[in-house]
């Protein structure tokens, strides 16, 4: 009998760690999409609960401070730009340069990028925030200039490489940065060509 009911406790268990799972899937997602919209000061726990359709209580139970829920957003939102970055050569960027830089620049132009930019902005006002924001946000350097480095077949041991593969990246959070008041694509094209160059000559053979 009691193995027949830790069978059935085990079975009953799994659909609630299954919802447990979604709850915050949904929350992290809404708080990415809040950060994005109305920045730090609009975006509260409460507000992040309404939009995922669950209870402040339920926000609560997952993530206990609002600094625990914004600094799981953003960190959400840094492995889903390197998965999608991954995911654009699942077999390797094959030499194309071009389509890399514009894909790194693409990274910094979209709402995950302005997700964790109103992150950033409110953890140099927030002492709480700062530390830990500080700590991720240096790791997902880390891992961004590692996938680079790897999609752009770049040797870090020659001169002056491992500095164009982080110029590479500063510029792409430059014109992250513009596009939040702009979308200046056809701008963005030709500095994404002009970078490829520059990008080609320093990693040529």
């Amino acid at each position: 009998m009691g193995a027949v009911s830790t069978v059935g406790d085990r079975v009953e268990r799994t659909p609630k760690q299954d919802r447990s799972r979604a709850t915050r899937q949904r929350l992290l997602e809404a708080a990415v999409a809040c950060l994005a919209e109305h920045g730090w000061a609009g975006s509260t726990v409460s507000v992040v609960a309404e939009r995922a359709g669950v209870s402040r209580g339920a926000a609560q139970h997952h993530f206990p401070t609002r600094e625990d829920l914004f600094t799981a957003a953003v960190e959400y939102v840094a492995e889903e730009r390197s998965t999608a970055l991954r995911d654009l050569f699942p077999e390797g960027a094959a030499g194309d340069r071009r389509a890399v830089v514009s894909a790194l620049v693409d990274l910094y132009t979209g709402p995950l990028f302005r997700a964790a930019l109103h992150l950033w902005v409110a953890a140099s006002n927030e002492e709480q925030l700062r530390p830990r924001v500080t700590e991720l946000e240096a790791r997902v350097g880390r891992e961004t200039h590692r996938i680079a480095v790897e999609l752009l077949g770049a040797d870090e041991s020659g001169p002056g490489v491992r500095e164009t593969v982080q110029g590479l990246l500063d510029m792409a959070r430059g014109l992250g940065l513009a596009n939040l008041l702009t979308d200046d694509r056809a701008r963005r094209d030709k500095v994404v060509a002009q970078w490829t160059a520059l990008v080609e000559t320093a990693l040529r053979d």
